[in-house]
């Protein structure tokens, strides 16, 4: 079991755009960051549809998925995706960071709010059994886990954008981390690279 931790920046490093929130979703100009995710260009006022990655993209997350057990997010990622509509399009429970759980939705659908990063990993585990715990946004999630040392390897989506403001990946981190590139894909939308922690 590997804890991987994936996220998709801009190439200034946000992983948002300016204005980010609740009913902003990614930000102002923020939803280029997932082009790769929709198959192409798409707007939160147009349909789309986060299954519709084709060649390099959709090897790279297919790859990801492969694997997966659980999962863990963070509050505004979940709120950013619309709550997936109500229901974990993942293949194992997500466990969703926040601090306020008294509105957690019914855990039949696949999500599991909790409070605290340690206590979301060991349930992360525990529900991943033989699968990977993959790590998904937003920035401050990334960066917890990083802090904690349990990342195992870190998947980052870099899309061919440069934001000029938002909420940047590595704001405030401060640990030093070597890297090994493991694997290189390279698709219409974005390079996805995936490295290996060293420890």
């Amino acid at each position: 079991m590997s804890v991987i931790a994936t996220i998709t920046t801009s190439l200034d490093g946000y992983v948002t755009g300016p204005d980010d929130g609740p009913e902003q979703g990614l930000g102002r100009g923020g939803e280029r960051l997932h082009y790769w995710v929709m198959g192409g260009p798409w707007t939160y006022e147009t349909e789309h549809d986060p299954t519709q990655q084709t060649g390099a993209d959709k090897d790279y997350l297919d790859s990801l998925v492969a694997t997966l057990g659980a999962g863990i997010c963070g509050r505004g990622m979940y709120e950013a995706a619309g709550r997936w509509g109500g229901t974990n399009p993942f293949g194992g429970t997500l466990f969703v960071l926040t601090h306020r759980t008294e509105d957690a939705p019914d855990p039949e659908t696949g999500f599991v709010f909790v409070d605290g990063f340690e206590e979301a990993l060991e349930r992360a585990r525990e529900a991943a059994g033989d699968g990977d715990v993959v790590v998904g946004g937003g920035a401050d999630t990334i960066r917890q886990a990083l802090a904690a040392g349990v990342v195992d390897r870190l998947g980052l989506s870099t899309a061919p954008v440069v934001l000029g403001g938002g909420t940047r990946l590595f704001d405030g981190f401060t640990d030093d981390i070597d890297l090994r590139i493991a694997q290189v894909w390279t698709g219409e939308w974005a390079t996805h690279v995936l490295y290996d922690v060293v420890r």
